[in-house]
Order: structure tokens, then C-alpha cells, then sequence
């Protein structure tokens, strides 16, 4: 399907409302989405489905883990990486429609301490307290919040000496989980989701880690490409922005 034509249906897609789908089977969208995007989307989704009238899917995971399905044939429409390099190298493969790829974010990573340990930690040395037995980020094999993790530790000197203490979560919601429930006393999130009770947070500086480019593609294989492509477009426009923004996924130059 050619790239213009393709961009008009997406448009014709989020023209469309709700109430053109009466008696008819809703047309349903499953969107592989790292896991950083958890909060966001669910905010997002809802008022794609209002706009569209299709029925989402979310399925939120590691970047790494599901690029590996996407190559297996998972059944996903679009895929949301966390890391801007698993796409591309997915298209270079031609699993995902090159003409779609967008870039969505530049994420961020914060220092997490668990409330329930005691003072908040401001920096990264703050690691090395005797009383911080475990240090949760997410797997760096997989997970481009878990590298970028690694990047500030190694960039901090720390990396060796804190190896002991890392406690490895297979994605960064399940590296937030670890830190809310004090399994570990500290850890190394995504900004996006850092905004809960049972913990207190601060951001990391960006120069620590590569940057954390993040972007999104439609599944060549997917059946209905241009409902895929209108979701990336719905999450980059005048509804989705403002959603992306209040969880810290800014685009370059965006205030």
C-alpha cells in the first residue's frame, strides 16, 4: 500500500464516528506498546476507541521482548518501541511499514526510592548506603529503560560495585512494582510512570544515558494498516499530546 494512500485512510479513520459502526463488527486495533507507556495509553486509548469507533487491544511489555514476537508473527497492528533502534531495525528487516515509522517521545529515567524505606535518595551515590540492599532496574538485555539504567550507573562509576545489589525487572512497570511493594529499597524507572503514592523520585540527568528515543511503526502483515497509522497519529496529535506531555514523554524541542 502506497504511503500517500495509506496517510489518506488513516485520515478517513480518525474522521470517523462511533456511530457509523451501529450493526456493524468493530473494526479492533492490538497494540504492542512498551511498557513505559502503561498510564499514558490507558488514558489514550479510550478516546481513540470514542473517536473511531474500533476497539483497542493494549499489551504492554519490554521493547526487546516484543520485537522478538514481531519477528515470530505475534499478532500485533502497530508496535510502540521504547527504543527507536528496534523499530528500525525491524523495518531494515520488513516486518514493520517503513513509511509509518514516527517518533513519539524522548523518555527519561528518574531515581525511585520506596517511601517505605526511609529518606528520599537525591543521587545516584546515594546507591551505595549500607542500608540499600537492592536496587531495582529494568533488564538491560531487553529493555531500553534498563539500559539506559546501566548507561547512568557505568556513567556514575557505580556499576561494578552496585552489581551485588541489582535486582532486574522483565520490564520498567515491573521494575516500578518492585520498588512500590519495598522489595527494593531504591531503583531506576521511566519518568512516565513514577508518579505514584508509594514512592518519591528524581530525574536523572540526560547526559547520564544515550538518548531514550522512542518510536512507533505499523506490523506489515497487520490487516488494517491505516487504523494502525491513525493511532500513531492520534497519540502525536492535539488529543494524545497533551496526555504524552503530562507523563514526560516530550518530543525534541517540545516545552
Amino acid at each position: 500500500m502506497g504511503s500517500r494512500r495509506l496517510l489518506v485512510l488513516a485520515l478517513a479513520w480518525l474522521a470517523v464516528q462511533p456511530a457509523s459502526a451501529l450493526a456493524v463488527e468493530l473494526p479492533s486495533l492490538t497494540v504492542f506498546a512498551a511498557a513505559d507507556l502503561t498510564f499514558a495509553f490507558r488514558e489514550i486509548a479510550p478516546r481513540f476507541e470514542r473517536a473511531t469507533g474500533a476497539r483497542v487491544t493494549l499489551v504492554f511489555g519490554s521493547t526487546g521482548n516484543f520485537a522478538h514476537q514481531i519477528r515470530q508473527g505475534g499478532p500485533a497492528d502497530v508496535f510502540f518501541a521504547a527504543d527507536q533502534a528496534f523499530v528500525d531495525a525491524l523495518i531494515a528487516e520488513g516486518a514493520l511499514l517503513r513509511e509509518t515509522r514516527t517518533l513519539y517521545a524522548q523518555g527519561r529515567i528518574v531515581l525511585a526510592t520506596a517511601r517505605v524505606f526511609g529518606p528520599k535518595l537525591t543521587e545516584l551515590r546515594g546507591l551505595l548506603d549500607p542500608s540499600v540492599q537492592h536496587v531495582a532496574i529494568a533488564n538491560p538485555l531487553h529493555a531500553p529503560y534498563g539500559r539506559a539504567a546501566e548507561q547512568a550507573l557505568r556513567h556514575a562509576g557505580l556499576w561494578d560495585t552496585l552489581r551485588a545489589k541489582l535486582v532486574f525487572g522483565e520490564n520498567i512497570r515491573h521494575t516500578l512494582q518492585i520498588v512500590q511493594t519495598g522489595a527494593a529499597e531504591a531503583g531506576i524507572v521511566a519518568l512516565s510512570v513514577a508518579d505514584v503514592p508509594e514512592i518519591d523520585w528524581v530525574r536523572i540527568d540526560a547526559a547520564a544515558h544515550a538518548p531514550l528515543d522512542q518510536a512507533a511503526a505499523v506490523v506489515r502483515r497487520s490487516p488494517r494498516p491505516e487504523l494502525g497509522l491513525a493511532f500513531i497519529q492520534f497519540v502525536n496529535g492535539a488529543e494524545g499530546r497533551p496526555i504524552m506531555k503530562r507523563f514526560g514523554f516530550m518530543l525534541p524541542g517540545e516545552f
